[in-house]
């Protein structure tokens, strides 16, 4: 069994990882072509327009949680009759969120994009279009959620990279117009952008209508399932809000302090580390429906098992990319940008850093997520959020560089990945002790210096800023960060599966 569900977690994983080749590149390119078609100042407008609307949608970020949750535990469970009461009840609840963030967004952000954002005035109209069409993609997005829960709950990640070959041309076709299109660019922008993402949601909702049998709407709510699903999703609303503040909220308070020129800066670093993240976000999307099944199976131990192991490799891979990142982020950015606005490079630099801290955070929840209970983390993990977004908006206050809302968010994500979830999980999900984490945490801890001390060596000694440097950095930190992890990072047992897997795929060569 455990060797079926590691092919599919492998074979799901592939299929992310060309879906997100797919993306990354082509997102990359036109991020570039559309920076330099929007300009800075426009770019950042975008940005922080749409921040506005992600912030009022912090409820739907809690119940999309409990809907994607639930659905895989009952598909875990093999109650049919129940999976499909399930999901009518979670759509008909991102309906109903869906009618309130549209309440709220054209009435308290309206007077918020009037009143607050540091808007140049030849653009306010601009601005305003912008943030009437980017509530309406979150609608679509909103509605859209039970139903990406669904492909994800039955492990069907193939479509998501057919499709994807769809979405990204069309995303090419929206750079072609914006490059020729007679009309204010970014009016044109949002509105083809809005155009793609409800026709890819027509698509997918078509697919899972005639895929899953679940997927057949009744407007009818199981009230039983509906208090369930508030109850874990109210848990998470807290989260919710503090990941909506130190996101969207930061953005929103960077413009206020430092206008769209620092929004975009900021913006552009996190693009980069999200490519970066999605490999580690396409490995635990494979896993995580085969972590929360074994324990809807009540097997314990080997959805721990997963779940280490999973953490261990989501950790290396994105270091395998980061410590890269991080040593070559000037001429990286210089490379992709034709202008790089200021602040650029040290964000970038410094979100890389953040990122591997929260793989530990993201990591450890999955097991608070497959036993459904949140209460604690939900209440404890958020306090640092709402600490993190004061703190960095006094420290704005008083004058400080916005590179200190980076720093901020390293400290943030370094106490919840290393010192919050690991006392958590081991105190309210059974099987697991504070050693389990602390032993994956030190083991990485070790990996990264050890593998970083060459690479460092040579960015800092080798002479030159062009493409031969570029190329000697990246192979020598591939290099080094490989071999310190098959001789320190990994044990005896995952190298054996290791080679199992290798003789595998040579034989059937």
């Amino acid at each position: 069994m455990e060797k079926t569900d590691n092919k599919t977690i492998a074979k799901n994983t592939m299929f992310l990882y060309f879906r997100m080749m797919l993306t990354m590149v082509i997102s990359l390119y036109t991020s570039r072509v559309i920076l330099k078609t929007l300009g800075i100042d426009d770019y950042g407008l975008y940005q922080v327009v749409g921040g506005v609307v992600g912030f009022l949608s912090f409820l739907n970020g809690a119940l999309s949680t409990g809907s994607s949750r639930f659905l895989t535990f009952e598909l875990g469970k093999g109650n049919k009759e129940k999976l499909n009461r399930t999901f009518s009840t979670t759509l008909n609840i991102h309906i109903c969120m869906a009618f309130i963030i549209l309440i709220l967004a054209e009435t308290i952000g309206l007077w918020f994009v009037y009143n607050k954002l540091v808007i140049p005035p030849d653009r306010l109209n601009a601005a305003v279009f912008v943030y009437h069409i980017s509530i309406l993609t979150a609608l679509v997005s909103i509605t859209q959620i039970p139903y990406n829960a669904s492909i994800i709950s039955h492990e069907k990640m193939g479509i998501y990279a057919y499709t994807s070959i769809v979405e990204v041309s069309l995303k090419l076709a929206i750079v072609y117009l914006l490059v020729i299109g007679d009309f204010d660019k970014l009016k044109l922008y949002a509105s083809l952008l809005c155009i793609v993402q409800i026709g890819m949601a027509l698509f997918y909702r078509f697919y899972c209508t005639n895929k899953f049998k679940e997927c057949h709407f009744s407007w009818k709510i199981d009230h039983h399932i509906f208090k369930e699903i508030a109850g874990f999703s109210g848990w998470s609303m807290f989260a919710s809000i503090s990941i909506a503040l130190n996101n969207q909220g930061t953005t929103i308070i960077t413009n206020m302090f430092f206008g769209p020129a620092i929004v975009t800066a900021r913006a552009l670093s996190l693009q980069v580390n999200m490519a970066a993240m999605q490999f580690v976000n396409n490995f635990r999307t494979a896993a995580n429906p085969q972590i929360v099944k074994r324990y809807a199976s009540n097997d314990i131990d080997g959805s721990k098992r997963l779940l280490l192991n999973s953490t261990l490799f989501s950790y290396y891979l994105m270091l395998l990319l980061g410590l890269p990142i991080i040593l070559l982020a000037e001429p990286l950015l210089n490379l992709w940008l034709d202008q790089v606005p200021p602040y650029s490079v040290i964000f970038l630099q410094l979100i890389i850093i953040q990122s591997l801290f929260s793989v530990f955070d993201t990591s450890f929840y999955t097991a608070l997520y497959a036993k459904g209970r949140l209460r604690e983390n939900a209440i404890i993990s958020p306090l640092m959020g709402f600490i993190q977004f004061p703190v960095v908006y006094l420290l704005f206050k008083a004058g400080c560089s916005p590179v200190s809302l980076s720093w901020a968010g390293i400290v943030t994500y370094m106490i919840l990945g290393i010192v919050i979830k690991p006392i958590l999980v081991s105190k309210i999900v059974e099987g697991y002790k504070l050693s389990d984490f602390y032993r994956i945490i030190c083991r990485c801890t070790i990996v990264t210096i050890v593998a970083s001390i060459i690479p460092l060596y040579v960015s800092y000694n080798y002479p030159g800023d062009g493409f031969i440097r570029f190329i000697v950095i990246c192979l020598v930190s591939f290099i080094s960060i490989i071999t310190v992890v098959y001789f320190i990072g990994i044990d005896k047992q995952m190298k054996k599966g290791l080679y199992i897997m290798i003789n595998e795929k040579l034989r059937k060569k």
